[in-house]
């Protein structure tokens, strides 16, 4: 069963789907649930990097209901000396084992493609999956991902944890 999705630009409206993705059982490998000022202020975060260069946040909406069903997004980070994207995604409960966060990772795969060739902007995607969490490391080998080591990483700022490091070359469609 093929599963379709899209993903949408962040918007003023999605702090209620952030509040959702804010669950205990979703935030379980992030460190625990945010405050709601904390959310408020991701969510601010989130705007304004749409339409940014070097990334953005999205919705992911099933299609053709346009029902939400999670996160999703990429941004530059600097990574062991250059600039890289990351990805990372959260798909509701209700949602999860459905292939959603493979498709919406697609997408955003296509759209770092455009970015990485349009200018000179990072040339490769990483995903940094806690060690312990199988399902997103199992979404990053779907991709096509190619695991380069496990690593120390702080997320959030101040809470350290054991990752994989997954990484995927930007190669132009052609």
């Amino acid at each position: 069963m093929t599963v379709e999705v899209r993903i949408e630009p962040w918007g003023q409206d999605d702090l209620a789907l952030l509040r959702r993705t804010n669950a205990p059982e979703m935030m379980a490998h992030l460190g625990g649930p945010e405050t709601e000022e904390q959310l408020r202020a991701r969510h601010e975060r989130y705007l304004q990097r749409r339409g940014a260069g070097g990334g953005g946040m999205f919705r992911i909406v099933l299609s053709p209901t346009g029902e939400p069903a999670g996160t999703i997004g990429y941004w530059e980070r600097p990574w062991r000396g250059e600039t890289v994207y990351e990805t990372g995604w959260s798909v509701l409960p209700e949602y999860q084992g459905r292939g959603i966060a493979v498709a919406a990772g697609r997408e955003i795969i296509g759209l770092a493609t455009e970015a990485a060739s349009a200018g000179d902007g990072p040339r490769s995607l990483h995903a940094y999956p806690k060690v312990d969490n199988p399902a997103s490391n199992a979404i990053c080998r779907r991709l096509g991902f190619t695991l380069v080591e496990e690593c120390d990483f702080e997320y959030p700022a101040g809470h350290p944890i054991r990752c994989n490091d997954w990484r995927l070359e930007l190669t132009p469609a052609g």
